[in-house]
Formats: C-alpha cells, structure tokens, sequence
C-alpha cells in the first residue's frame, strides 16, 4: 500500500516538471492543480528553513565583541532585524503548514468566509490564502473602520 502511494507521488510530482501551471479552463482544484500547489507550498517552506539555517550560522559566527560603540549598535540592529524577520518567517512556516493540511482535508483554494473557489491568480501569488479576494477586501475595509475609531 505504502510503495503504491509514494508511486503516485512521484508520478505527480513527475507531471509537475513540464512547466505545469493551473489554467482556468481545467476543473478547480483537480488532483494535478493540488499537487501544483502542495509542491510551491513544500519548495516556500524548505526556502525559508534554509534561509534560518544559513542565519542562524551567521549570527552564531558573527559573535564578536565591537570595540567601536557604532560598529557594536550597528551590530545589535543588524541582528535584531534578523530575528525580526525570522520570526516573520516562523508565522509564515505555520500559515504554510496551514494551506498544506488544507490540501490533505481537500479544503485548499476555498475561501473560507463564503466557500466559494479562490481565483487561481490570487493562489499563485499568495498560495497560503484563506480568503477569496472579494472577502480579503472587505475584511481589510472592516479592520480600517475599526481602526479609526
């Protein structure tokens, strides 16, 4: 059973090598568009954990005590950026992680506010989208309405 599934893997991930990419006149979400998808999602996160990888060296070689008073402030906000954007980068694993178990409960590229398919466009841009663009729209409206007040 095990061997006859990592078969229909790799012959999926085999069809993705043409240059696949989702087409509008193709039925939403058929099983090559979710592994087109499930395969940007994977190759995103492995990208952002090899990013971490390569920072977490620099900052662990770049421990070096500044003599200097500017060389050590600017030191201390280069690093600080690094975690900045790292952390930015571990909520961005955990949306990922998200969309990819959307995919495996046959959720992904549905808007999850009204149900409705989410252009094949916005996933393209934003794979981890949970909102048709419609809804991203007014939910982004709502906030600034909330927001000044």
């Amino acid at each position: 059973m095990q061997a006859a599934a990592s078969v229909v893997k790799v012959t999926e991930y085999l069809l993705l090598q043409d240059g696949y990419r989702p087409r509008e006149d193709e039925p939403f979400m058929n099983p090559r568009q979710l592994e087109y998808f499930r395969q940007k999602l994977l190759n995103w996160k492995e990208e952002i954990l090899r990013e971490s990888r390569e920072t977490l060296g620099h900052l662990q070689a770049e421990t070096e005590n500044h003599p200097d008073l500017a060389d050590r402030a600017s030191s201390e906000t280069d690093r600080a950026l690094e975690l900045r954007t790292r952390d930015r980068q571990r909520k961005l694993i955990s949306k990922i992680d998200a969309a990819l178990r959307r995919i495996e409960e046959g959720e992904y590229g549905y808007c999850e506010e009204t149900g409705e398919p989410i252009s094949l466009a916005r996933l393209e841009a934003r794979p981890i989208a949970t909102l048709s663009l419609e809804a991203q729209e007014r939910h982004e409206r709502r906030e600034r309405v909330h927001r000044d007040d």
